[in-house]
């Protein structure tokens, strides 16, 4: 224990912040300054650090510089964790904040075990996991361009008789539509082109997902999961990219927390108060799962396209698939009853979706990274 060293490191774009902690409990703490945050001059630092055969634990909070360090200082044969900003305890009255202060934060935490490491995937996944959120993101700006176009139309009062928007028809409608003055007219086909551009966007990297879908490690439990209603290809491929391996959670309440599905708790004595839910955890996979959850408000069947999916997966996933489907059908009904919110109800169900969702993928021998 005595010859480990825990490093503290405040990453940033250009610099390192470094603090060691002695091994010992209330050993010395040392402030070493700031590095390049380039890979020669880490290897440089944690050259230094080892020397005399001494073990060395670095850690470092999760942000917008990545998982690049912790592969470089794991390659090198040290051990490195990722550290969840949002989980570090911190002192309520403290109103000071400088890098330094903050890599001696780590370092004294690390030390005394009191920090929570994050998942850190493989570049493979990582890479993945890039794309699907990128077709996230373009998914996003289409509905701001289509937002920013039926709001310029009901500005001047071009309204569509048609229920839906973005059908067939309605497109068709769009180019009957004509303004007096020829700038608004522009402004018109403008708005158009944004949401063809948008369009053919989140097409092409659907596309692309498609494609690598099958050289990626993760593929079976993808394929597995979309035995259950509601958990098509999109919202398959975005639930594992973002959870990752299912095995790290030992049951399915820490996925549910993990996903930020239950609900949250201020409680004190004999008071119990409960809130909506916690939101910790990750948003895109959430609202995916939310998605698919409004499917269970119909009875319990088999579709064409579900029989699809099921057809070259294991019984023991497809009895796991119709169970789920059984119970949370007849849940929502239930809830629904009882004059909840929808928005409560599909929560809920999508609570319940995550717990199967794991028994799923634990059914699934994931194949080696390549």
């Amino acid at each position: 224990m005595n010859d480990t060293i825990y490093v503290g490191l405040d990453v940033h774009k250009a610099t390192v912040a470094v603090t060691v902690a002695e091994g010992m409990r209330g050993g010395e703490v040392r402030q070493l300054g700031s590095v390049r945050h380039t890979p020669e001059q880490i290897a440089k630092l944690a050259e230094k650090l080892a020397k005399g055969g001494r073990r060395l634990s670095f850690c470092y909070e999760a942000g917008p510089c990545g998982y690049g360090l912790h592969r470089q200082l794991t390659d090198l044969g040290h051990d490195c964790i990722v550290v969840a900003p949002s989980l570090i305890p911190m002192k309520v009255g403290d109103r000071v904040k400088t890098d330094r202060r903050d890599a001696v934060m780590l370092a004294k935490l690390h030390r005394s075990g009191d920090l929570t490491a994050v998942w850190v995937p493989d570049s493979a996944h990582e890479a993945v996991r890039d794309l699907i959120r990128a077709r996230a993101t373009a998914v996003r700006v289409l509905g701001k361009a289509r937002q920013h176009l039926q709001g310029f139309l009901l500005r001047h009062g071009r309204v569509y008789a048609g229920k839906r928007g973005w059908t067939l028809a309605y497109r068709r409608w769009l180019t009957t539509v004509r303004f007096d003055h020829p700038a608004q007219q522009v402004v018109l086909q403008d708005y158009i082109h944004a949401v063809t551009d948008a369009e053919a966007r989140v097409e092409r990297l659907t596309r692309q997902i498609e494609d690598l879908l099958p050289h990626w490690s993760m593929a079976p439990v993808v394929e597995a999961v979309q035995a259950m209603r509601g958990v098509a290809f999109i919202v398959a491929v975005t639930v594992v990219a973002e959870v990752g391996d299912f095995s790290r959670f030992d049951n399915p309440r820490q996925l549910m927390a993990y996903l930020g599905l239950v609900p949250s708790e201020h409680s004190s004595g004999a008071t119990v108060r409960r809130g909506g839910i916690t939101k910790a955890g990750n948003a895109l996979a959430r609202r995916a799962l939310i998605e698919g959850a409004w499917t269970y408000r119909m009875q319990a069947r088999v579709s064409r396209k579900l029989h699809d999916r099921l057809e070259n997966l294991p019984q023991a996933i497809r009895d796991i698939a119709w169970k789920a489907q059984v119970r949370l059908c007849a849940r929502f009904r239930r809830l629904a009853a009882t004059g909840k919110a929808r928005v409560v109800v599909t929560t809920a169900i999508a609570r319940e979706m995550a717990g199967f969702l794991w028994a799923i993928a634990r059914q699934v021998q994931v194949a080696p990274a390549a």
